[in-house]
């Protein structure tokens, strides 16, 4: 089965469900580099299988979780952090640039899979919680067929999904969601 399109996913309303994540997170996903994002359910059986947009938080990116990710993945703990290898070197640079990460924007869409058990990802990875909320991170939900936008597009957010229409035009199969360029691939 193929992955739905954007223009199969957009609602009648003429919008597509919308997932903020705070960053590097967010541009982890877009550069599929990032292959869960971890929640403290399992998604909503609507949303599954379905397309939807990946938006970056307008929270300012902490250096400090960034240098945590870099080391763990550098270490004997790389598995500890759902990243794929790929993601260091993007890390890294977010390190020392943390500025260029997009904030409140659209940066791209992918499908979202069935919920995952973390454990079930890899033994022990429920407790390591990079939240500040208990709790937070026991279900892994797959991001797959992820397109990156060439541009942010910006939008306000909102805490679970929420509607986004892409401004100034429809979504559509013409609206930058062709190959990422310069991707990471994974």
């Amino acid at each position: 089965m193929n992955a739905p399109s954007a223009l199969e996913a957009i609602e009648d309303d003429g919008t597509l469900g919308a997932l903020t994540v705070w960053q590097p997170w967010a541009s982890l996903i877009v550069y599929r580099v990032k292959p869960y994002e971890f929640r403290s359910r399992r998604p909503l059986a609507g949303r599954v299988g379905r397309r939807i947009a990946i938006h970056a938080g307008a929270r300012p990116v902490r250096s400090a979780e960034v240098r945590d990710l870099v080391d763990r993945l550098a270490g004997k703990e790389a598995w500890t952090t759902g990243l794929l290898p790929d993601a260091l070197d993007f890390l890294k640079r977010a390190l020392d640039a943390p500025g260029l990460l997009p904030l409140s924007a659209v940066l791209g869409t992918a499908v979202l899979g069935q919920g995952v058990a973390a454990n079930e990802i890899a033994p022990g990875l429920a407790r390591l919680n990079d939240s500040d909320r208990q709790d937070h991170s026991m279900f892994g939900w797959p991001l797959s067929d992820v397109e990156r936008f060439d541009e942010p597009v910006p939008a306000r957010g909102a805490q679970g999904f929420w509607p986004w229409r892409r401004p100034g035009r429809v979504l559509s199969e013409g609206a930058g969601l062709g190959p990422p360029a310069g991707h990471v691939s994974g």
